[in-house]
């Protein structure tokens, strides 16, 4: 009987190794970051990527980047938006709303260990300072936001490349500009005293009248005074033997 060989068993199947997972914060590009894209690929940003689109902040983004401008993004998810206060962001007129987005973004690149050496308040594309806060504090490895109507934390890097940084916040970041008391209004100017007219019936100066026939030397008064007095005399005199 003819005994064949054993079969060798076959070799494994090994797959080939698995390419190393980036993190998104340290993705590469190629061109100029995009903001929709990076928002997309993180998920849980559509409000905020819809309001981008809407005011056209986002598209001008995307011009600065393209200019090589570097830029730092607060981006707040979806859960953020959902937890104001019914009928916030109805109630914005568009120049509002485009304010408010303008308000997310920093006129500057700044990395996570930046922000323990800012100076505040930030400049934003909105404003700085005045009815435009945004300070910005550090304990620890802690990055808080304040701008005077809410106190927000960043939470986790989204994207950075040196260029463009998006961070990740708690909180929808509300401008003292619109969500603030209303800027006391201006104290209207003080009115010009008019002139006080002249009296009609003030004294004329001594000596002169308005009609000169109408005055009466002193002197003459008294010889009047005693001629009415003799012919009165006369009268009563003439009336008695009558």
């Amino acid at each position: 009987m003819n005994v064949s060989p054993a079969q060798a068993p076959a070799s494994p199947i090994v797959p080939p190794p698995a390419p190393p997972v980036v993190p998104l914060a340290l993705a590469p590009t190629t061109g100029p970051p995009n903001i929709y894209d990076i928002l997309k690929k993180a998920t849980q940003f559509t409000t905020f990527i819809q309001l981008l689109k809407i005011t056209q902040v986002g598209d001008q983004i995307n011009i600065q980047l393209s200019k090589n401008q570097r830029l730092t993004v607060f981006a707040p998810a979806d859960d953020a938006f959902a937890n104001l206060k019914l009928g916030t962001l109805n109630k914005l007129t568009d120049q509002q709303q485009s304010e408010l987005m303008q308000f997310h973004v920093l006129t500057s690149f700044y990395s996570g260990s930046q922000f323990q050496t800012v100076s505040n308040p930030l400049p934003t594309e909105a404003g700085s300072g005045g009815r435009f806060p945004l300070n910005i504090t550090t304990t620890g490895n802690s990055v808080n936001i304040t701008t005077g109507i809410v106190n927000a934390t960043v939470t986790r890097t989204i994207y950075s490349d040196n260029q463009l940084a998006v961070y990740h916040v708690d909180k929808v970041l509300l401008t003292y500009d619109i969500f603030g008391p209303p800027a006391p209004a201006r104290a209207p100017a003080p009115s010009k005293a008019k002139k006080k007219a002249p009296s009609s019936d003030a004294e004329a100066p001594s000596g002169s009248s308005n009609d000169d026939a109408s005055v009466i030397p002193s002197g003459a008064i008294g010889l009047v005074y005693n001629a009415l007095n003799a012919i009165c005399f006369i009268v009563s005199v003439v009336a008695a033997f009558s």
